[in-house]
């Protein structure tokens, strides 16, 4: 009963327009204090015990340096050059300008580590350009917001983190380089459709007739960009860092970048910057240490276990388990964050794991896939809010394009199952 009434009270103050993060921890002290009425002070107790547990971990750590990056390199107009440098590349035609805005975004996808803040960098760049050679606004919403969904498969990812943090056993190295295939695939996988409706539709009439940025000039100019993820990814792979200080290393070369060679960011635009960052950190390891005492209830009322032995005995077999938390996750995916899918479910869904011996690391880049898509999947998509609110459209008006976009992606969801090898290979490679 105090296990349904967890869940119940979890749904309600989300329905009234709780912050996810303030339903978790108000649900969960609710059931500790009902299941220890005759304790003294009602178990309570354990909630600040159970808060700073969900927040004094080391890799989190990472976690405000990668968002910080995110600003600085959103203020330091390494996005728009890196635009430049990939039209100079692939040149001007139908199709081209969303083919280089997830092209982008999956570059950025290396330096940032934070979706919404890779939606913000290329969507104000590429909306813009796409507008004047002519793409519907709606359609440059779609693909800027289902672009940024690579960045949390593509290493250093905020998501990842968050799940080595959950999962003994998954290092975040190794899930860096697990979700680096996968990544690539999934960019690869979204310009197909993109750049098939924007042909099919004739979008981008004027795109022909714009001027072609010089190569050698643009590649200059966004050398300093390209630079970055090699220093941040080579250097862990070369042991020179953790992943935790190369997120520092990664805050003080965008520094640099910004104000010393772009000089695109004064000491005056610093203290934005910092607060922009910090109050983005601070909300999303609000919500971790939240979900701590939630996650804490759940295993003191012993809701994990039945649950977990429910599914597994219910008769579908591995695979049809693999389906039905698939569904489970794309419904969910609607209309939570990938964060706080991560936090509620991968607790229920280890014992699972377990169970058929899934490799924690592949399981990861499963379920961190499912979270790309649930991140522009409406009606409620964190990325797709970014874009639609920058090309000032409603998100109504995107499903038509989304939608090809989805379906691209979650083929490459199910080629990771059936080839868990996709992930898995460069992590046995590297050594991890």
């Amino acid at each position: 009963m105090i296990a349904t009434l967890l869940f119940v009270a979890f749904l309600g103050l989300m329905f009234v327009g709780v912050p996810i993060g303030a339903a978790l921890g108000l649900a969960g002290a609710a059931a500790i204090a009902l299941a220890n009425a005759d304790a003294q002070w009602f178990g309570l107790l354990a909630v600040p015990q159970n808060f700073y547990a969900g927040l004094g971990k080391y890799p989190l750590l990472a976690i405000p340096m990668f968002v910080l990056v995110g600003s600085i390199f959103d203020r330091s107009g390494v996005a728009l050059r890196l635009v430049n440098f990939a039209v100079a590349i692939v040149g001007r035609g139908p199709g081209m300008l969303p083919l280089v805005a997830i092209a982008v975004a999956m570059f950025l996808g290396g330096i940032s580590g934070s979706g919404p803040a890779n939606a913000a960098a290329v969507g104000g760049v590429m909306i813009a350009a796409m507008s004047r050679a002519g793409y519907p606004k709606s359609f440059s919403a779609s693909v800027v917001g289902a672009a940024a969904a690579t960045d949390i498969l593509i290493p250093p990812s905020v998501a990842f983190i968050i799940y080595s943090v959950l999962v003994p056993g998954a290092s975040v190295p190794a899930l860096f380089a697990a979700g680096m295939v996968p990544g690539v695939l999934a960019g690869i996988a979204l310009i197909v459709p993109a750049v098939w409706m924007a042909r099919k539709h004739r979008m981008g009439a004027l795109e022909a007739s714009l001027p072609r940025p010089p190569f050698w000039k643009s590649f200059k100019e966004a050398a300093w960009g390209l630079a970055a993820p090699v220093l941040i990814l080579g250097g862990m792979r070369m042991g020179w860092f953790t992943p935790t200080e190369a997120a520092v290393v990664a805050v003080f070369y965008g520094l640099f970048v910004g104000m010393c060679i772009h000089r695109t960011i004064r000491v005056s635009d610093l203290f934005t910057i910092l607060r922009e960052a910090g109050e983005l950190s601070a909300v999303i390891l609000l919500v971790v240490s939240l979900a701590g005492i939630f996650a804490f209830s759940l295993s003191t009322l012993g809701v994990i276990d039945p649950v977990a032995n429910a599914i597994v005995n219910s008769g579908l077999g591995e695979w049809g388990v693999m389906a039905l938390l698939i569904l489970l996750l794309i419904t969910v995916g609607m209309f939570l964050d990938g964060i706080s899918i991560f936090l509620i479910f991968v607790p229920l869904l280890l014992p699972i794991m377990n169970h058929y011996h899934w490799d924690p690391v592949w399981f990861g880049v499963i379920l961190t896939l499912k979270v790309a898509l649930g991140q522009f999947t409406p009606p409620l998509a964190v990325n797709l809010m970014v874009s639609c609110r920058i090309a000032g459209v409603r998100m109504e008006s995107t499903v038509r394009w989304v939608g090809w976009m989805l379906l691209a992606m979650f083929l490459v969801m199910i080629a990771v199952i059936a080839f868990p090898q996709l992930a898995l290979w460069l992590p046995a490679k590297l050594g991890y």
